[in-house]
């Protein structure tokens, strides 16, 4: 479920960037329009909820490493001698 919200949150980025880009060409510069300000300020809201889930996802475990070349962590300590 986390992951599915994190995919959501980045393609919500990508149209917000999308556009931000059209309304750049389409107002051209008319200080009338505010809608490239509003467009920056939803992509940044959403930037910040997507650092929020990541970092919610790795303090909570639901987001780990699961990486081929990473075995897990390694057990080094050594067991005692016995006398």
């Amino acid at each position: 479920m986390l992951k599915i919200l994190i995919v959501l949150l980045m393609i919500a980025l990508v149209a917000s960037l999308a556009s931000g880009l059209v309304f750049l060409m389409s107002d051209q510069g008319d200080p009338d329009k505010k809608r490239l300000f509003t467009s920056l300020g939803v992509r940044l809201g959403l930037g910040a909820c997507l650092i929020l889930v990541i970092l919610y996802g790795a303090m909570t475990g639901q987001l780990g490493q699961q990486n081929p070349w990473d075995q897990g962590p390694s057990n080094t300590e050594q067991a005692a001698p016995q006398d």
